[in-house]
């Protein structure tokens, strides 16, 4: 118990004050980027703080990682430097012992990551994202052209010209009709339609319904049923413009699905929703890796423990940005752009427990 209390009295302090230095860097360069457009928009100084404000619980999610990292090394290097970790060892206590509480902080740091960032991160930065484009002027329009869905798994198929979003209308409608089969039943033509927000259904104006008749396209009475049955949401039309990292995990889920339903690519939101699970396990990758790093140096501890705790990182995101754009483009799947990174950094973390000095 002791050595637990004296391994986490070095650590804690180190990991909180790393924790605040990385995060106010992290909101200090979000500032200085678009201080100039702050500036030339006359954006009020309390807007800007408020938009500073909610940064801060992404910053932490960004920072905890690299925080621990830091903490974790220096720590180690410090004792090592000062030959307390020789005496632990002569003493019959092994590394992995020693640093047993530090891996169980970082496994209930790793769960407790997710939760932060499926619970206030999302919620915080995705505030944050529509204020600052607000105030910059950079709201995207969610009018839409030219889109396909296929609805009802694959029976039923719409193609809608333009979609307005402020309107809530759709312009030049064919919805296709067909059976289990996939064979063609019935068309039906619009030249616009409006949701009716109280029956969930888009009313068509004059619609016309066709029909193949012994091969020829005719014009028939327009089924009721098949009206009933055009009523796929508003959503399913507008421009894509969510983000996968501004929701959480429920409506992360429920986007791709819409993906899915309407036709569209979905490989990046779908190995970026696997990130939302493999990415805090950063937290448990780190602390594992500065442990099998323990030794490596006695000089310069501060300086060698922040550079290896930069490069580190930059390794792990550039490494995971490859695999990412892999899975984007259909190389890997979305499941191995998310978990080959952490799958890649766990072995090396083995190998090099494996071979640090003990």
């Amino acid at each position: 118990m002791k050595l637990v209390l004296y391994i986490m009295k070095k650590f804690i302090p180190v990991f909180l004050g790393a924790l605040c230095f990385f995060g106010i860097i992290l909101n200090v360069v979000d500032l200085l980027m678009n201080l100039w457009k702050y500036i030339s928009l006359q954006v009020p100084m309390g807007t800007v703080f408020e938009i500073m404000k909610l940064y801060v619980p992404k910053t932490i999610w960004y920072s905890i990682p690299l925080a621990i990292l830091f903490a974790s090394s220096y720590c180690l290097s410090e004792l090592y430097a000062n030959n307390e970790l020789l005496a632990l060892f002569a003493s019959g206590v092994s590394l992995l012992r020693f640093t047993l509480p530090m891996l169980i902080f970082s496994v209930f740091m790793t769960f407790a990551l997710f939760q932060f960032e499926d619970k206030i991160v999302v919620n915080t930065y995705y505030r944050k994202t529509e204020l600052q484009n607000e105030v910059l002027d950079q709201k995207d329009s969610a009018n839409n052209s030219n889109v396909g869905v296929i609805s009802e798994a694959g029976k039923l198929l719409y193609f809608v010209r333009d979609y307005n979003e402020n309107q809530k209308r759709i312009y030049n409608v064919y919805v296709i009709f067909r059976d289990e089969d996939k064979n063609l039943e019935a068309i039906i033509y619009s030249s616009s339609g409006k949701w009716d927000e109280e029956k969930q259904v888009w009313n068509l104006k004059n619609p016309v319904q066709y029909k193949i008749e012994n091969g020829d396209l005719s014009v028939v009475s327009v089924s009721k049923d098949y009206l009933s049955r055009i009523n796929e949401p508003c959503s399913t039309f507008r421009r894509d413009s969510v983000s996968i990292e501004n929701v959480d995990v429920a409506n992360a889920k429920l986007y791709i699905d819409h993906l899915r339903r309407a036709g569209l690519p979905y490989n990046e939101e779908l190995s970026q929703y696997y990130k939302k699970f493999s990415f805090p396990f950063i937290v448990f990758i780190v602390v594992f890796l500065s442990i099998g790093l323990t030794g490596k140096t006695k000089k310069n501890v501060l300086l060698m423990s922040l550079a290896f705790s930069i490069s580190a990182a930059v390794l792990f995101y550039v490494t995971q940005m490859v695999t990412m754009l892999m899975a984007q483009y259909g190389y890997i799947s979305a499941l191995a752009g998310a978990w080959s990174p952490v799958i890649m950094f766990i072995i090396i973390s083995i190998v090099l427990l494996f071979f640090a000095r003990t």
